[in-house]
């Protein structure tokens, strides 16, 4: 009989995020890169303006969306300090 994973530590929430802040994230990227090429291709002005329009747009759609609210903070976590030698570590003044 196959045991089941354990749950995870965060009560099953996806530090994924909503489709719509991916969406929102994916037209500045697009605007981002559009810019980006056009000032490789001479530089091509009106490709650069529209991908900073395109930048504009997804920032107003982050906005809209509210991006920052898919943030999940996590419990603090205890991490145990582990002893370590190095040649650079100084022992006493």
């Amino acid at each position: 009989m196959a045991e089941s994973a354990p749950a995870p530590a965060h009560g099953g929430q996806s530090h994924a995020g909503r489709p719509t802040s991916w969406l929102a994230v994916t037209v500045i990227l697009l605007g981002f890169t559009i810019g980006g090429v056009a000032l490789c291709l001479g530089p091509n002005w009106f490709l650069f303006w529209l991908g900073g329009g395109i930048v504009v747009v997804g920032g107003i759609l982050a906005l809209i969306f509210d991006i920052f609210s898919d943030v999940i903070e996590d419990a603090p976590r205890e991490i145990a300090v582990q002893e370590h030698h190095s040649p650079f570590e100084r022992h006493g003044a």
